[in-house]
């Protein structure tokens, strides 16, 4: 099998398991078989088929049709992309996993129409990934809202319809609205979309119109959460908790901003945004997203709230780092792309972890949980010492490379606002672990689990494996980082 056709089978892999998964819904140990299968066959495509050849300097592309002169549906395998299809296809597997324990350990309803969606929207994700222009990643990045929508609204509840509606119109309304005029505008004065190495807009847009074009790319990619475009993502989280960790790990957020740095760099090119100090307005917009977010997240006692604000602040740091325009910050920017995603899943799989073992949803409720639920609360301890940015864990990494951008574009402020918000982040994370384990469950804990003062309460295994998994995980990476280094070089040098 060529590269090329990988690059191909890739994108339309997750959708051959659904009928697997549909012919199997009534045998539910088949069809969440097939779902494992095929998400370990994909991350298989991905890691040792496509991964090679991109590593070595190459850029895999599948031409599919063309629809207009210079407008293809397309795909060519870049650095960046190829870092976020193996976050998507890798963290697949960890969420199928989990997805098994969770939605068995709560008893879930249309568990089949869940895992389907779930496909959907990570063929969606790697469809993104590897689009080789602004028209390829516009269709697929539709297709992630349109597959995401009914996993939003699962539960069925009135407040998951409402959540769907806000869900639904925003990322909707964004990306019509202005996404997709950002790109209409592009072909008009580029006569391609492409995604070029050094950007296609130099010497076409200039002055006020280069400015007003970023932003339209900038609020349109409504996934990245910039504020005030926001709000879709803690009304979602009425979803299983799943669900949480596929939009804010594996597939939706990570387009979002995946989306805005690709943006960034390969259409307008960030020697034209250094040169022009276009960008600068988007430092500013993606420092105060991510202060006032952290903020907001210090005031929430529900737990899934509060992460959920926690990644409303987290996505910014990678929209900074583009609009630094600094290599540095590029390759900070990409790197959080991977260290958030294993960092923040972490934090939602505990989060659920919790609901289904000790049926707890408030944060102020779970003293003492910890030394109840030790695997779980030392999982979350090294998902937010990552998010934390703290070493030996892999967000220290992509920090470091953010604050070197900000000190490469002279941006002394931005500095500031990254080490606040690592303040900020301890604030509302540490809590959790130190109710957790350095205070004593209430009284009628014991009593409501049917213990007698001894013994552990996790959820279970299916539940408590993969925190664990992506904990060590955030260990590992900080010793990988110089591997995804390497990868994303390629954005930044010719």
């Amino acid at each position: 099998m060529s590269v090329e056709t990988a690059v191909g089978l890739a994108v339309v892999w997750p959708l051959l398991g659904i009928p697997l998964i549909a012919l199997f819904r009534r045998w539910p140990n088949v069809r969440e078989t097939a779902t494992l299968l095929t998400a370990g066959s994909l991350f298989a495509i991905v890691a040792k088929v496509i991964l090679p050849a991109v590593m070595v300097g190459g850029r895999p592309r599948l031409d599919l049709v063309e629809v207009l002169p210079g407008l293809n549906l397309a795909f060519e395998v870049e650095p960046l992309g190829m870092l976020f299809a193996l976050v998507a296809s890798g963290l697949w597997i960890v969420t199928a996993l989990y997805s098994i324990g969770y939605m068995r350990g709560h008893h879930e309803e249309n568990q089949t129409r869940f895992y389907i969606c779930f496909a959907l929207a990570i063929s969606g994700a790697v469809g993104v990934a590897f689009a080789a222009n602004v028209f390829t990643l516009f269709v697929f990045y539709e297709a992630i809202t349109l597959s995401t929508y009914p996993l939003v609204t699962h539960h069925g509840t009135e407040a998951a319809k409402k959540a769907g509606r806000v869900y639904l119109g925003i990322l909707m309304g964004t990306s019509v609205g202005l996404l997709l005029f950002a790109m209409v505008w592009t072909y008009l004065v580029a006569g391609t979309t492409e995604f070029r190495t050094g950007g296609i807009l130099a010497g076409r847009v200039e002055g006020w119109q280069l400015i007003v074009l970023l932003a339209l790319y900038a609020f349109g990619t409504g996934k990245a959460a910039l504020m005030p475009f926001h709000r879709w993502l803690p009304a979602a989280m009425v979803a299983p908790t799943p669900v949480s960790a596929l939009l804010h790990a594996v597939a939706v957020v990570k387009a979002g901003v995946f989306t805005v740095l690709k943006v960034l760099v390969y259409i307008f090119g960030i020697d034209l945004l250094a040169s022009t100090d276009a960008s600068r307005w988007l430092t500013w917009a993606a420092a105060f997203t991510i202060l006032a977010a952290s903020i907001i997240a210090l005031t929430k006692d529900n737990l899934k709230a509060r992460l959920a604000y926690s990644t409303v602040s987290q996505l910014s740091y990678t929209v900074l780092g583009g609009a630094l325009a600094t290599s540095a910050g590029v390759l900070g920017g990409g790197m959080h792309i991977a260290m958030h995603a294993m960092g923040k899943i972490t934090l939602f799989f505990c989060a659920g972890a919790i609901l289904v073992g000790a049926h707890k949803t408030e944060i102020s409720t779970m003293d003492g949980l910890g030394k109840k639920m030790p695997f779980t609360f030392g999982a979350f301890l090294l998902g937010s010492l990552s998010v934390i940015g703290l070493p030996p864990m892999g967000g220290s990494w992509s920090k470091w490379y953010l604050m070197m951008g900000a000190l490469e574009a002279e941006q002394m402020v931005m500095m500031l606002v990254l080490m606040a918000s690592s303040l900020l982040s301890i604030g509302y994370l540490m809590p959790v672990v130190g109710r957790g384990f350095f205070r004593d469950p209430p009284a009628d804990f014991d009593h409501d689990h049917n213990d007698h003062g001894s013994g552990l309460h996790e959820a279970p295994f299916l539940c408590v494996l993969p925190p664990v998994l992506t904990g060590i995980g955030c260990v590992v990476l900080f010793f990988y980082a110089e591997d995804i280094y390497q990868l994303l070089m390629g954005m930044v040098t010719p």
